[in-house]
């Protein structure tokens, strides 16, 4: 593995300089040399994949088949999807057609913001760089990438293979810890992408308010499940276990804790044990690295740990740990109450709360108490409970039936809401976030004639030819809408067109009796 290298205090502030030289130089201004960057990094995902798969394993005890799955596979995915989208997306585009301003040409122009900060973390080392960094390439940005010191492995990687693929002059590596991020903070940025935890993105927003700098946030939160007793409970379970168990549960949008009516949670935990014990049967050993992976770090250890002990829930499988190894095995508590240690904050471990209420009200409202999370989870056949739960809360994604996956799925957007994070990325969703959308109007002088009245001096003609461009109104409203009166309302429109296509059916009988 080479060697994790920090970037001098000196040596950040060259790049800042350099990659500003490099955005200024227009290089991106090509969407044919941004495509052959993307493929590029592309490339240097595949070709070094084997790498990659060691330092995942290194960094986080990751198996090959969930490296390969979550990250290195998901990552040429979505390099390649902003590959072959973004000619598409850079074109500009008109907007609606309008009487009034047609003939200025209105036009939006797509254009990189500029020199951007990509701040990644240590649960997706690989996946949360090279993503935002194709975002960022394709909407035409010179990048620094500072990937998380907690993962030294796969830093120092990306450290010896950027500058090899990738152009020096707009995109670069720092490494570092505190100083190093914190030098990075303080320099002007044209955005700033950063993936992480609450408490440091306030620091973050901090530093980019100094220089008015936009930033995106994605961070966590406690993401709820609800489950609905009638519910396919075998695959319910088994999405659920892996949705924990999959990267150690070191995932944002990992399930965090289980709603399940009182009256089901037996049930449910019979599901979970059954589902655990065909993950791993006697002939196979949870322990083992090429089963299951480890906590990134002894004080991430010590954290969850401190979770585990702490609860007043009964422990229903796993609980076992070994602080040399960093391994807590998957567990699950039933019987959590609301002030249980496992409810203090974003578990962020393998540990699944299993919290009994009365029914879906009582579900709801629990959520509604509690920070909007990253990730709604609802596991139930019914389309009415499921869109119950769903109208009912708010949080940066909510998905029936399976959990963690969404990131991952093509032409949605990923991103939270409110203490969960703001903007979204991946696919075109990345190429926006780093992308400034310029109006443009090209007004010819003719133009003049007709609103020339907006020129001094003032006088009541003038006023008079202003307030006729005002645009008419419906008739007032009477009073808010019933859904009675909606109904009524769709029905009168319902009836109009069954005329016109009647009338119009009839019409083109009438003609073809004619021409016989």
């Amino acid at each position: 593995m080479p060697e994790l290298i920090y970037t001098s205090l000196e040596e950040i502030d060259k790049i800042h300089d350099e990659l500003r030289a490099g955005f200024q130089s227009g290089k991106l201004k090509s969407i044919a040399y941004r495509k052959y960057q993307l493929l590029r990094l592309a490339y240097l995902v595949k070709d070094n994949a084997k790498r990659f798969e060691k330092a995942l394993a290194s960094d986080l005890g990751r198996p090959p088949l969930e490296g390969h799955f979550i990250e290195i596979s998901s990552s040429i995915s979505e390099i390649k999807t902003a590959y072959s989208g973004v000619e598409k997306w850079a074109k500009p585009e008109k907007p609606a057609f309008s009487l009034n301003f047609s003939v200025m040409r209105p036009v939006i122009y797509k254009e990189a913001k500029g020199v951007v900060l990509i701040i990644s973390p240590f649960n997706y080392p690989l996946w949360l760089s090279v993503g935002p960094l194709a975002g960022a390439l394709a909407a035409g940005n010179a990048v620094v990438l500072k990937p998380s010191e907690s993962t030294p492995a796969t830093s120092a990687l990306l450290a010896e293979l950027i500058p090899k693929y990738l152009d020096r002059d707009l995109v670069r590596v720092v490494n570092g810890a505190i100083p190093e991020s914190t030098k990075l903070l303080s320099l002007q940025w044209d955005h700033i992408l950063y993936t992480g935890s609450a408490r440091v993105a306030k620091l973050v927003a901090a530093a980019a308010a100094k220089h008015l700098t936009p930033i995106t946030l994605e961070l966590g939160g406690k993401s709820p499940v609800i489950i609905d007793p009638e519910c396919d409970l075998p695959m319910a379970a088994r999405r659920i276990l892996w949705g924990k168990v999959v990267n150690a549960g070191q995932t944002c949008v990992a399930p965090d804790y289980i709603l399940v009516p009182r009256s089901f949670q037996d049930k449910f935990v019979q599901a979970l044990k059954d589902a655990y014990e065909s993950f791993y049967p006697e002939s196979a050993d949870v322990s083992s690295p090429a089963a299951y992976s480890r906590i990134v770090t002894p004080q991430a250890f010590r954290r969850i740990k401190g979770l585990l002990d702490g609860t007043k829930g009964e422990v229903v499988f796993g609980g076992e740990t070994d602080e040399a190894d960093k391994f807590i095995a998957p567990t699950a508590v039933r019987d959590v109450k609301a002030d249980d240690s496992l409810m203090s904050e974003e578990i962020f471990g393998p540990l699944l709360p299993i919290v009994p209420v009365e029914d879906v009200d009582e579900a709801i409202a629990f959520i509604n108490a509690r920070d909007h999370p990253l990730a709604l989870y609802v596991f139930s056949q019914n389309p009415a409970f499921k869109a119950k739960v769903f109208n009912s809360t708010q949080s940066g994604a909510a998905v029936a039936n399976d959990t963690i996956i969404h990131p991952g799925a093509e032409g949605l957007p990923f991103g939270g809401v409110g203490p969960s994070g703001y903007g979204a990325h991946t696919g075109k969703f990345g190429f926006d976030t780093f992308t400034h959308l310029r109006s443009s109007l090209d007004s010819p002088g003719w133009v003049d004639k007709i609103i020339g009245f907006r020129f001094p001096p003032y006088t009541d003609a003038k006023l008079k030819s202003a307030m006729k461009l005002l645009p008419s109104l419906p008739a007032r409203p009477k009073g808010p809408p019933s859904a009675a009166s909606s109904r009524k309302w769709w029905g009168k429109w319902f009836f109009l067109a069954l005329v016109v296509v009647v009338a119009g059916g009839l019409t083109t009988r009438i003609k073809m009796l004619g021409a016989k």
